[in-house]
C-alpha cells in the first residue's frame, strides 16, 4: 500500500472567472508540512476528440490556426463540452459534424486521459468513428476557420514523425485508434 498522501487545501479562491478562462488559486499544505500559498489551477472543461476514418481508410483531419502557438495545426476534430449537459459520445458526434460535415452511425470509446493533471482539471475523451460519411457542410463558430483534410491511414505515423501532426491530444488519439484500425 502506498504511503503517498494528497495535498491538503487550506484556502481556495477564483482569481479569474471568465467564460473562456477560469483560474483558481489554492493555498496547500504538502505532506512534508510545507505550505504553498499560490498554487494556480486552470479550471477547464472536458474535451472530446474523434478519430474519424472513411470506408476508404482515409482519416478526416481539420487544419486550423491556433492563436496560443501562433501557427496552423493539423488535428482531429475536437471540442469542449459539459458532461452535465451532454454525453461525451453526443459531443463527439456533434463536433465531428460541426467541424467537418461528416458523421458516423456510432462512436467507439478508445480511451480517456487527463490533459495536464498537475495544473488543469479536465479530461480528454477519445472516440473512433468508422465508415464516416459526408452529410453536409461545416457549421463553425466565430473563432473557427477550418480546412478539412483527408489523409490515408497508412501515412499517419510518417506525418507524426515528420512533425506535420504535432498536437498532443491528436497524437494520443491516433496511437490509441491505430491499434483498433490495424486489428481490422
Amino acid at each position: 500500500m502506498s504511503k503517498l498522501q494528497k495535498w491538503q487545501i487550506l484556502n481556495s479562491k477564483m482569481v479569474l472567472n471568465h467564460q473562456w478562462c477560469q483560474v483558481r488559486q489554492d493555498e496547500v499544505k504538502l505532506p512534508s508540512g510545507a505550505i504553498i500559498d499560490d498554487y494556480f489551477v486552470n479550471i477547464k472543461p472536458d474535451i472530446v476528440l474523434v478519430f474519424p476514418i472513411t470506408a476508404n481508410r482515409e482519416v478526416i483531419f481539420v487544419r486550423q490556426y491556433r492563436h496560443g502557438a501562433e501557427n496552423f495545426f493539423i488535428e482531429l476534430p475536437a471540442g469542449r463540452f459539459d458532461p452535465k449537459q451532454e454525453s461525451a459520445e453526443d459531443a463527439g458526434l456533434r463536433e465531428l459534424q460541426e467541424e467537418t460535415g461528416y458523421t458516423a452511425k456510432q462512436l467507439i470509446k478508445i480511451g480517456t486521459l487527463y490533459d495536464n493533471p498537475s495544473k488543469e482539471t479536465n479530461q480528454i475523451h477519445f472516440f473512433l468513428a468508422e465508415n464516416v460519411i459526408k452529410v453536409g457542410e461545416q457549421n463553425l463558430d466565430i473563432t473557427e476557420e477550418i480546412e478539412v483534410i483527408l489523409i490515408p491511414v497508412d501515412s499517419i505515423l510518417e506525418k507524426i514523425t515528420q512533425g506535420e501532426i504535432s498536437v498532443a491530444g491528436t497524437v494520443a488519439a491516433l496511437f490509441l485508434g491505430l491499434k483498433f484500425v490495424a486489428d481490422k
